[in-house]
């Protein structure tokens, strides 16, 4: 049977996708929470914190950098959230279907895009 005529991926296949969403998943919660710890400067114990700001241009860089940092931590939570739902589809057995064509999206846009949920020609359709 070809992966054009399969409804749904097996469960081995599954377990593959699966193990590629942790993986994913592990790294972009380390991500957000260095993220979040730029953001609180909880892991800074130097100076930085007390010192007075001699330029208010470094203010102004660091301001920028603050939101930044708040921006990332949001697209960073935004991809966690992704990624969650993406292994509650695993555990349905929904796992690689798009949703708009109910056809499977193929396993290489699955291993880049684990949390795709739209194939290729319904994204395009969707731009």
């Amino acid at each position: 049977m070809s992966e054009n005529e399969k409804t749904r991926y097996s469960d081995e296949e599954l377990q593959e996708f699966k193990q590629i969403i942790l993986e994913k998943l592990q790294k972009a919660k380390a991500d957000y929470d260095l993220l979040r710890s730029t953001i609180t400067h909880t892991a800074s114990n130097d100076i930085e914190d007390t010192s007075p700001t001699f330029k208010v241009l470094e203010e102004g860089a660091a301001t920028l950098s603050k939101e930044e940092s708040g921006r990332l931590a949001q697209r960073q939570l935004k991809f966690i959230q992704h990624l969650e739902a993406a292994l509650v589809r695993i555990e349905n057995k929904t796992y690689g279907i798009c949703r708009e064509t109910g056809k499977l999206i193929p396993k290489e846009r699955l291993r880049i895009v684990p949390h795709a949920t739209l194939c290729i020609e319904a994204k395009g359709e969707h731009k």
